[in-house]
């Protein structure tokens, strides 16, 4: 499927000098992106233009420290239109985990015995830990809302439960990098509101799948990682401007006391920050539209519907092989093209290892959201994943079936 004006996935596949790799005596067929994307050449370009022409620390008075200041405003700017906030909205960091921890601290700083936040079974730990490491600090009360085994969604009706009087903030994801379950955020935020609570949302996993807009979501605060969207290994915090300008961040007393920056500790990866910009450039130049944020949106519902597509065919294809089980909701429910599942009588990892010798990459084990596979009865092994992105295309879905068939055969 292609929209009209859209790139096509051959133009997309020959932007990526990875997919040029061959092993096993075959292209890669690269599924582990949920684990991490690709990069396509104006990234690592970007990057290196940096490096090698403009590579200084900033706000001085000469012209590389200048050049790397306009060059992260830009960057900025570019996340902004990703996610449609403000760029004064947008701050980075090493990756969404240590953010989480660093936003976690800051809020925790204000709650005590008595206060309370909401975690689902559903999410990363990456949005686990940091309100469990308050909890410890700070002696605050954690609540779970836990997974419907029989759906592969959040229980709604325990979120809805959930909520107290002394709820200060409900932390749930987009997008299960696990299962790839999408829970509906915004009705979540509303539930936050109507309680006087606050909204974080761990986006990493949907980002690369959908379109991202805090403003329709309403959310206090939206976590992604660029690595994850075919940029380099940088976290990105929105928050909006009085929540992040309230915080009580840890930081030293030089620094600077504006949003976004006065999240950003010490000196930022610079050219980290560029390729995260560079990425969102690629991510435009996919669609259509007369502004950037009219061709990211174009992109990503484009690439959403061919994500459909290709994960439809994939399920069923893997739900047709004896002694395959798929784990997550099906086709048609609200979820990403991302599939997990095992097969009888073999480990994940040396499936992934049997799949790999062919050429096709997966991920197995549990992803770090090892509460899902907890309940799922799946540890300590877990399960088999396989993600397609915006670079997959219809032989590569071929060849991990084929492959998937052979080792249940064996």
């Amino acid at each position: 499927m292609q929209g009209k004006g859209t790139a096509s996935v051959e133009a997309i596949r020959a932007q990526f000098p990875a997919l040029e790799r061959v092993h096993g005596g075959a292209p890669i067929a690269y599924f582990d992106g949920p684990g991490g994307t690709q990069v396509p050449r104006r990234v690592a370009e970007a990057m290196n233009d940096y490096l090698y022409h403009h590579n200084a620390n900033t706000h001085w008075a000469y012209p590389t420290s200048e050049e790397s200041d306009a060059l992260i405003a830009a960057a900025r700017v570019s996340l902004a239109a990703l996610l449609n906030a403000s760029p004064r909205e947008v701050a980075f960091g090493a990756n969404m985990t240590t953010l989480t921890f660093h936003l976690a601290r800051a809020l925790g700083r204000g709650w005590g015995p008595g206060d309370e936040v909401i975690i689902t079974e559903l999410d990363h730990h990456a949005n686990q830990a940091p309100w469990r490491a308050i909890e410890r600090e700070r002696g605050i009360t954690i609540r779970v809302v836990p997974i419907d085994l029989d759906t592969y969604e959040l229980d709604w009706a325990a979120l809805e439960r959930a909520f107290t009087p002394r709820t200060r903030l409900v932390a749930l994801t987009a997008g299960s990098n696990a299962l790839g379950t999408i829970p509906d955020v915004t009705a979540a935020t509303r539930l936050a509101r109507a309680a006087g609570a606050l909204c974080f949302v761990d986006a990493v996993h949907y980002t690369p799948h959908g379109v991202v807009d805090v403003r329709a979501i309403d959310c206090d605060f939206l976590a992604c990682s660029a690595y994850k969207f075919y940029g380099p290994h940088i976290g990105v915090l929105y928050g909006k401007a009085d929540r992040l300008a309230a915080l009580d961040v840890p930081k030293l007393q030089p620094a600077p006391d504006t949003v976004p920056e006065r999240l950003e500790t010490g000196t930022m990866n610079h050219e980290g920050i560029i390729g995260a910009g560079a990425a969102v450039e690629f991510l435009a130049s996919i669609g259509t539209g007369a502004t950037p944020r009219a061709r990211i949106v174009s992109a990503m519902t484009e690439l959403h519907a061919r994500g459909e597509q290709l994960f439809a065919r994939l399920w069923d294809g893997l739900g047709a092989i004896p002694g395959v089980t798929c784990h997550g909701p099906n086709p048609g429910r609200p979820r990403t093209p991302t599939g997990s599942f095992t097969i009888r009588g073999m480990a994940p990892e040396a499936a992934a290892r049997r799949l790999s010798a062919k050429g096709v990459f997966v991920s197995h084990g549990d992803y770090y959201a090892s509460t899902v596979v907890e309940r799922l009865g799946l540890q300590p092994d877990g399960m088999i994943r396989a993600g397609c992105l915006c670079y997959t295309n219809d032989d590569e879905v071929n060849r991990l079936l084929e492959g998937v068939a052979a080792i249940a055969r064996a």
